[in-house]
């Protein structure tokens, strides 16, 4: 068996670790903050690591001497004193996954459908496309069976060929290359915007389930969009943008004004992401808490007159906390009752992550 059948082999033993422990990994995030360009690395337990084993004939000691249970391969003996534990050793493998293979573990998971981007595509990218065979090129695209074939030809029609000394010497004529040609391929561009609530009743707990649902959420969207682009926007009575790192870990206090990170959303969009040219994902994560009704009739009027018109999809996650009164969700439910470019989802703990994401990611949008 070659190696390159082995390392299947062991990639697909790989993948099904991961399948079996799957929302273990998404709760819990083993694998969030072991980021590493294009991959990540994932500890994998339970891998029986080869090693020798004596086939029946082999006797004797160690090495290729004579030796007793026991010996030791080098250093001094010991008395082997200690008590014997009765718990199993747990071993760890860490191996590297590629972002594209978790997304495709995470499609089959929650059967989530194909993305299909809406507006025109903003960049367009050249690629070459091998297309067919060419009786002229560059030494290095010689197609070599294609050249044998035609001087295998010359020889059988010229009447030359010996069955029995079967050497073909291709010459000039015979030399045939592999054409291509260069293909223009439209890109469509993706923004995320994270939105989220960090007044005082969003803690530690519940802004982890946002950062373990955000990378699940990134991971599907950039296997459906070459140049994928994040922004992050944390609120509390004001809003402002941040880095990820920041929007992760700030703890603030106070009251919650919804409507200011809808406005500065409203305000990235126009300025950087025209929605004619871009695929546009606002997500929400909020406790339910706003300061205020009419605040609130604000964010359903942001919503009606310039999200839900010009977004794939707007997602709103309400995180259950034991502070926040839940009551924006309702809010929500009761303004827009069948509208498909919101998707609302409700998130009580960890548990429930998978579940999330499935309620966003599972119409397509």
């Amino acid at each position: 068996m070659s190696i390159r059948e082995d390392h299947g082999r062991f990639r697909d033993i790989i993948r099904g670790r991961i399948k079996e422990n799957f929302k273990k990994y998404v709760s819990h995030g083993e694998m969030v903050g072991k980021r590493e360009n294009d991959f990540v690395k994932i500890p994998v337990p339970y891998i029986d690591i080869p090693r020798f084993k004596y086939g029946p004939k082999q006797r004797g000691g160690v090495g290729q001497g004579q030796g007793n249970p026991g010996d030791p391969i080098d250093g001094d003996p010991q008395d082997g004193s200690g008590e014997a534990g009765n718990n199993p050793g747990q071993h760890q493998l860490e191996v590297d996954v590629s972002m594209d293979e978790l997304a495709e573990i995470l499609g089959e998971e929650l059967e989530l459908p194909r993305i299909q981007p809406k507006g025109r595509p903003q960049m367009e990218a050249v690629k070459t496309k091998y297309s067919g065979i060419a009786p002229v090129g560059p030494e290095g695209l010689r197609h070599f069976k294609s050249s044998y074939k035609r001087a295998l030809k010359r020889y059988i029609s010229s009447g030359i060929y010996d069955p029995k000394d079967p050497i073909i010497v291709p010459v000039r004529a015979d030399f045939r290359y592999r054409s291509f040609k260069q293909v223009v391929q439209p890109q469509a561009k993706a923004v995320v915007i994270y939105m989220m609530d960090v007044s005082g009743s969003m803690g530690e707990e519940q802004k982890e389930i946002v950062r373990l649902e955000s990378f699940w959420i990134n991971t599907w969207l950039k296997k459906h969009y070459k140049g994928l682009e994040t922004r992050f926007i944390i609120h509390d009575a004001a809003a402002k943008e941040v880095d990820e790192k920041t929007f992760f870990s700030t703890s603030e206090s106070g009251g919650t004004l919804i409507s200011s990170a809808y406005k500065l959303c409203q305000q990235i969009i126009e300025t950087d992401y025209p929605w004619n040219e871009w695929n546009v994902y606002p997500f929400h994560f909020s406790d339910g808490d706003n300061w205020s009704g009419e605040d609130t009739r604000l964010c359903m009027r942001l919503l009606r007159e310039f999200f839900l018109p010009h977004v794939n999809m707007f997602g709103y996650g309400q995180v259950e906390s034991k502070y926040g009164s839940g009551q924006f969700l309702k809010d929500l439910e009761r303004e827009f009752p069948n509208e498909d470019q919101l998707v609302l989802s409700k998130i009580e703990n960890r548990e429930k992550i998978l579940a999330s994401i499935k309620d966003f990611l599972g119409k397509g949008k």
